[in-house]
């Protein structure tokens, strides 16, 4: 079916990480690292984020020129700023900042809030915080989560479902064609009320409590702890009780459910990363024979190749559509519905 395009295909990003470094002249910068190096080109402003990163970087470099304190160098491992994640939630303009620091302790916390969220400070300021990261690694965030102000999270809205999203949860950073991708997948699902679903790789449960709206009971899967958790309460702020969740991978625990709880499945969604599902997830699938399986991919390659899989096991592909998450790149999100049509090689 029709690509679901982007009408104003800028600012669309709610996320954005930016890391730190200085120029040849010794001066703070900020910006994006150069194609396949991590030299820092600096850039303030990106017409895919929100007005608002430019606004923050200024106010973190002012900061740190005030305090003394020095960016982050990768060679030497010296230095104390290495990023900055901003995110903003679209519906409710709620802006959380998380400093990424190679340090336990960030010198003039109290100076960095009161930049933030005084007089000069960024309107929807929200949740201010900083994380821990003291390896020498290429991963951004670090696993200690020190909060400076507000509740440690912020929150937004895909439709009518409220999200809590963190520092270090999951959430799609283009929400405008996050809610027509999940719209179309839970079109796909075809719910009555009366079915049973589960839905694999959940993340925070974003498919999830969209599908617990129209079906009996859902049941979600995830082997990130931290999302289950979030998957969890964000059940519970929307006042869903139909939806269960799992810690775990796929492969183990749709079988173990499977096999020995004897759960049964009528819609399977699933949403893998890149590499797409594991053979022992798909066999699981094709023993469970749901009426439909609704297949959400960001890589057409493994998804043609589990799409092939299931096909040899019996299912049909009825419909598909592709979603321009990330206009201007060559990254697509598809949704794809197949049925059962039956037995084995039928």
């Amino acid at each position: 079916l029709p690509i679901m395009g982007m009408e104003e295909p800028w600012r669309y990003r709610n996320k954005a990480q930016f890391p730190f470094g200085k120029d040849k002249d010794g001066n703070v910068i900020a910006g994006f690292y150069a194609g396949r190096t991590h030299a820092i080109v600096e850039a303030e402003d990106c017409l895919l984020g929100v007005e608002e990163n430019r606004e923050i970087l200024d106010i973190v470099k002012r900061f740190m020129k005030e305090m003394k304190i020095e960016p982050y160098d990768e060679l030497s491992h010296k230095g104390l700023v290495r990023h900055v994640l901003i995110r903003k939630g679209f519906k409710t303009g709620e802006i959380m900042v998380c400093l990424v620091i190679n340090g336990n302790k960030l010198p003039g916390k109290e100076r960095l809030v009161e930049m933030l969220t005084g007089g000069d400070g960024v309107k929807g300021m929200t949740s201010i915080s900083y994380s821990v990261n003291q390896e020498k690694t290429n991963v951004i965030m670090g696993k200690e989560i020190v909060n400076l102000y507000g509740p440690g999270y912020i929150t937004d809205y895909i439709g009518n479902v409220k999200y809590q999203i963190s520092p270090l949860s999951f959430y799609q950073v283009n929400p405008v064609q996050t809610e027509r991708l999940y719209g179309t997948a839970l079109e796909y699902a075809g719910l009555t009320g009366n079915e049973i679903v589960w839905d694999l790789y959940c993340g925070i449960g974003t498919i999830s409590l969209f599908l617990a709206q129209k079906a009996k009971k859902v049941y979600g899967v995830e082997i990130v702890p931290q999302a289950i958790e979030d998957a969890r309460r964000n059940a519970e702020i929307n006042g869903i009780h139909n939806a269960e969740f799992f810690v775990g991978k796929a492969e183990e625990v749709l079988p173990e459910q499977f096999e020995k709880n004897h759960v049964h499945a009528d819609v399977i969604v699933v949403d893998p990363p890149r590499k797409g599902c594991d053979a022992v997830c798909l066999d699981t699938i094709l023993k469970m024979r749901p009426e439909r399986v609704v297949y959400v991919s960001c890589d057409s390659a493994t998804l043609a190749r589990d799409l092939r899989y299931l096909a040899d096991g019996g299912y049909v592909v009825e419909r598909g559509k592709c979603c321009d998450m990330f206009p201007g790149t060559v990254h697509v999100e598809s949704v794809i519905m197949m049925r059962n049509c039956g037995l084995k090689g039928k």
